[in-house]
């Protein structure tokens, strides 16, 4: 059994929708964040400190938007 974290669940970037392929941004750039910092209680206590730094909550969202522009192009959202 190994303890390696997934980063891409279901080794797929393919979603059914759009939305799908936001959630999936999500899960992603929450993934990343584990695979960073893999000590569980290191993150919950850093939580209260990005939420409460604006710049840390946009810089989460750009993180979201760098996966979602990827899931976007591997589904061509933009066509």
């Amino acid at each position: 059994m190994s303890d390696a974290i997934q980063l891409i669940p279901n080794n797929s970037l393919i979603t059914a929708s759009p939305e799908e392929g936001r959630q999936l941004a999500i899960k992603m750039a929450r993934l990343i964040i584990k695979a960073t910092q893999p000590d569980a209680a290191v993150r919950e206590r850093l939580r209260g400190v990005y939420a409460e730094d604006a710049g840390m909550l946009i810089a989460i969202g750009q993180t979201v938007a760098v996966e979602f522009a990827t899931i976007a192009a591997a589904n061509n959202y933009w066509k």
